[in-house]
């Protein structure tokens, strides 16, 4: 029997990369999953965006593990959409149990050519994103007694992502906001924390990503040295992310809260 059997989790950003990598994990967990993804373009980002056909194998690979999963095409910034859409779909599965904030965007820019339609963006679906994921899934794990919450924060949640002001600024707001939400609920035996991840191997990186990163890392290359692992691997894979994040939505971890966990081969430390 799996860790998460008979449970339910709400997922952002499920459509590919770490949020297809928890919706697998959980399944194969025992979990059946509530899923939502833009599945279409955000404006300034530089890779390449999900689409329906992404979104589509998702389910296809969770129904494939005998799941239930419920997906609606959905942008995090669109609270009542997301409201309305989790609200039919507990009442669907008949519970909820665990939440993860997984969306986000990181589009790579110069402190000098960061406009405020690219802050705004940021901020927009990073921070108000994941606020709007807690307030529609929160009232339920209120409703089942308690449960899961993790927020996807990242290495520059803790320390600085280099030529990118806006998205440190986002991911150090998921970590202030991973305290509070788990101060508020934890009477409610919810479990609040975040996961920090460095470089992982997920689209991403496509597109015209990597040309953004080095236009920007060519104003201070000093900078470039900063988040060197410890370990030998540059890139974690999306599953290594799933694995933590599967640990903490399990009774495995019933008494960690408030905690940010770290999956990044050391980077934060140097």
């Amino acid at each position: 029997m799996g860790k998460l059997e008979g449970k339910v989790a709400f997922i952002t950003g499920i459509a590919r990369g770490q949020g297809r990598a928890h919706a697998v994990k959980m399944a194969q967990e025992g979990a059946d999953i509530i899923g939502v993804d833009l599945a279409g373009e955000i404006p300034h980002v530089p890779y390449d965006s999900p689409t329906m056909d992404d979104l589509n194998e998702t389910v296809r690979l969770v129904e494939a593990l005998d799941r239930r999963i419920l997906v609606e095409q959905c942008d995090v910034r669109d609270l009542e959409k997301m409201r309305s859409f989790v609200d039919t779909s507990v009442a669907d599965l008949g519970r909820l149990d665990i939440v993860v904030a997984n969306a986000g965007i990181c589009i790579p820019a110069r402190w000098d050519e960061t406009t405020p339609e690219v802050f705004q963006v940021t901020m927009d679906t990073n921070v108000v994103g994941v606020w709007n994921t807690v307030m529609v899934g929160a009232p339920h794990l209120v409703t089942a007694g308690g449960g899961s919450i993790i927020l996807t924060s990242s290495y520059a949640g803790k320390k600085m992502q280099p030529f990118m002001v806006h998205y440190t600024a986002s991911k150090h707001a998921v970590t202030g906001m991973t305290r509070a939400f788990a101060a508020e609920l934890g009477k409610h035996m919810i479990r609040v924390n975040s996961v920090h991840p460095g470089g992982v191997n997920t689209p991403m990186g496509s597109g015209n990503m990597v040309d953004a990163l080095t236009h920007a890392a060519e104003s201070n290359p000093a900078l470039n040295q900063m988040g060197t692992p410890f370990l030998p691997v540059w890139m974690a894979e999306p599953e290594d992310i799933a694995n933590t994040v599967a640990f903490l939505a399990s009774d495995d971890a019933r008494y960690i809260t408030s905690e940010h966990i770290s999956v990044d081969q050391g980077m934060q430390y140097f």
